[in-house]
């Protein structure tokens, strides 16, 4: 949707006021009409002579009004046709000016809490902002607020449990077996992310690290050349260097979509919190990086073409050892031994075995809690899975075990005491926290310039990108008539 245009022409067109009797200068006229002169012959016309005034001054009152409106009249009109707001300009989509077809370049910065662009000038970021449309106060990712989780949900507009990736680690509820971020087993990656889809739809597609990029699913082989295994230690540089080079293959074997990767900032958060001036650096590396990419782009002429679509995955809190919650502290009330537990912060997830009812360990747990005698206690919520917030979306797998605890921002749960006293960072809580939201800047043919859009949620991107590719996408949790909402018409 483009601004509303609202030309207040009337009121920018400022009117001189009308001037008064004591502003004019004296006339012979006014001087003859004396009521305290000396009788003269001139009291014999006094009738006349007030008819012509007053004649006169009317005519003249009229001439100035008349005069006034036509300027005031013909100033707005000309306001009107040339203002850049008017009523009749409706900003359209940009055509192509070099590729054949469209492009979009899909960028995380892992851990980019809202904000951190004001942390220190980042001009080639602002560049994107100021030319492209932005979720005004930042990208609102799904929960649990987690890296794997929310990468695969910006990818399949699905949430985690219509996904399958519930967690960064989790088990099979069936088997036992444990995923990892290093299995790649397609049973474990449920929907159909865009690189599937874009092949599907007999098209290239190219990605350089995204979580679940490397399983082989549908008619995605993770090509060769096409598709990078993931290796932390590859340089920044060389990753845009990788997708500016895929500008320099013939038109037909350029991708129409590519992702790329970079963990930082989420790795100087973990350590050091999110106030920290190795975050300040850290940002300033990934504004370098873009400048180093458009660069590249409007090298091979393409910049104004691709679509580029920066987000992060989630935000970031700072926490430290004196925001803790034990879960030995609960034993007056409920022994919660270390197997049953399949994460502890800050997403809390039991897993009872058999004949241990998840409504009474909700229930004992909560009593606990809610005592004032367990340290930090009310700073912990637990629910049986579908009791959760609807709002969530986190209750429709069986891979979510059925007690989950929600954890207030900054606070950790742990199994038992120590001596451990370290502060740094974390991600994972509810979804609703500002501090857990990230970015969304999108610069391309199809997005406004200078646009700021209300915050949305992660599962909108999908159907986002399928619309600018003009391809068809797979069922999603998103909204079907979002990209209309943010995408310009067609010329």
């Amino acid at each position: 949707m483009g601004s509303d245009p609202s030309p207040e022409v009337l009121n920018s067109t400022k009117l001189s006021p009308l001037p008064t009797h004591d502003e004019d200068p004296p006339s012979t006229a006014l001087l003859s009409f004396n009521t305290d002169s000396s009788p003269s012959d001139s009291h014999k016309s006094t009738p006349s002579t007030i008819l012509f005034i007053s004649l006169t001054l009317i005519s003249c009152i009229a001439f100035s009004a008349a005069a006034a409106f036509a300027f005031l009249f013909f100033s707005a009109a000309s306001a009107s046709a040339s203002s850049p707001t008017s009523s009749l300009h409706t900003p359209k989509s940009r055509p192509l000016l070099k590729l054949n077809r469209p492009v979009v370049l899909l960028i995380s910065s892992d851990g980019f809490r809202f904000g951190y662009q004001f942390k220190t000038l980042t001009p080639n970021i602002h560049r994107l902002i100021s030319n492209g449309t932005e979720a005004e106060t930042g990208l609102i990712p799904v929960f649990p607020t987690l890296t794997f989780p929310n990468h695969y949900s910006i990818v399949t507009g699905l949430y985690p449990a219509y996904h399958g990736i519930i967690n960064n680690h989790f088990l099979d509820p069936q088997t036992g077996e444990p995923f990892t971020m290093q299995s790649h087993e397609p049973k474990w990656w449920l929907g159909e992310p865009l690189w599937e889809t874009v092949v599907n739809h007999g098209l290239k597609a190219a990605t350089y690290f995204w979580p679940g990029s490397e399983v082989h699913k549908g008619s995605w082989t993770c090509p060769v050349k096409y598709c990078m295994q993931y290796n932390s230690s590859v340089p920044f540089d060389d990753r845009v260097d990788t997708i500016l080079n895929y500008f320099d293959l013939p038109s037909d074997d350029i991708p129409s979509f590519m992702t790329l990767y970079f963990e930082d900032p989420d790795h100087q958060g973990h350590q050091v919190g999110p106030d920290d001036p190795e975050i300040t650096e850290a940002i300033a590396r990934i504004d370098r990086l873009m400048g180093r990419l458009i660069h590249g782009l409007e090298e091979r002429g393409v910049f104004e073409d691709v679509t580029i679509i920066m987000v992060g995955d989630h935000g970031m809190v700072g926490t430290c050892d004196k925001k803790l919650i034990f879960l030995d502290d609960l034993a007056s009330w409920i022994q919660i031994p270390p197997d049953w537990v399949h994460s502890y912060t800050p997403l809390l997830a039991i897993r009872p075995p058999a004949g241990n009812s998840p409504a009474d360990v909700v229930a004992k747990m909560n009593e606990a809690l809610k005592s004032g005698k367990v340290e930090n206690g009310k700073y912990l919520r637990v629910y049986r899975k579908e009791d959760l917030p609807s709002r969530l979306h986190y209750a429709a797998s069986d891979r979510i075990p059925p007690v989950i605890g929600l954890i207030e921002e900054g606070y950790k749960v742990e199994q038992k005491r120590s001596n451990r006293r370290e502060c740094g960072g974390a991600h994972g809580y509810d979804n609703s926290i500002f501090s857990m939201r990230t970015i969304f800047i999108a610069h391309g043919p199809q997005f406004e310039r200078g646009r700021k859009i209300p915050s949305f949620e992660n599962v909108q991107i999908y159907n986002l990108v399928t619309s600018i590719l003009n391809i068809k996408g797979a069922p999603t949790n998103g909204s079907a008539s979002f990209p209309e909402s943010v995408l310009l018409p067609p010329a």
